[in-house]
């Protein structure tokens, strides 16, 4: 009996195949799009049979065809199967998301930290917190990393800070000012440093 992910792969390789005109970049990148579709429709839908999925995501020959298209690359035949192809729009949610250089929400994750660290101010605070959300969700919908690799590095990099930040400050245990304070902010800041150049080594293109 097959497993649920040899259909999965059918049809990446024939996406693959019928993209084959592409650039070797942008093939992969529309690969990593729907196999990261598939894999949020599946966590989303769990008991939605894997051909439906694959249905809903349209015919490997049109979602190529759309691809040059876009790419610039499509011949009249591709244009023509592209206008029949509803089923393509289901693709374009994952096709437009995680354009953000990777660089981008780790950066904005782990600045956020000597951000909080230098500016005191209620309202500095909060645009640190702000900064540091907006990393985590730039993470969360980005296609340089997969779903286990997402969930880990905004544990890490922002839940993780966040409670321990949060639990110091609403509590009588934390660490006092000064040098104590100063060393566990350190702490955290070289957490969120290591995630994120965790994130950074184990992006794919």
């Amino acid at each position: 009996m097959k497993t649920s992910a040899d259909p999965i792969r059918d049809y990446l390789s024939a996406v693959e195949r019928e993209a084959s005109a592409l650039p070797a970049d942008r093939r992969q990148e529309l690969l990593a799009d729907l196999a990261e579709h598939i894999e949020v429709t599946r966590a989303e839908r769990p008991d939605a049979a894997i051909g439906d999925v694959l249905t809903e995501l349209g015919d490997p020959r049109t979602i190529a065809a759309t691809a040059l298209s876009e790419a610039g690359s499509g011949t009249a035949g591709a244009g023509s199967g592209v206008a029949g192809a509803p089923a393509r729009g289901d693709v374009g949610a994952p096709a437009r998301r995680g354009k953000v250089h990777p660089l981008v929400p780790l950066l904005t994750i782990t600045l956020s930290m000597p951000f909080l660290m230098v500016f005191t101010a209620a309202s500095d605070q909060l645009f640190g917190v702000l900064a540091r959300i907006t990393g985590a969700v730039l993470i969360c919908t980005s296609v340089h990393w997969t779903a286990v690799q997402k969930t880990t590095g905004v544990l890490l990099a922002a839940v993780l800070p966040s409670v321990v930040i949060a639990t110091w400050n609403l509590s009588t245990g934390g660490p006092e000012a000064g040098t104590p304070a100063l060393l566990s902010n350190l702490a955290m800041l070289a957490l969120m440093a290591g995630t994120s150049a965790w994130l950074w080594r184990v992006r794919r293109a």
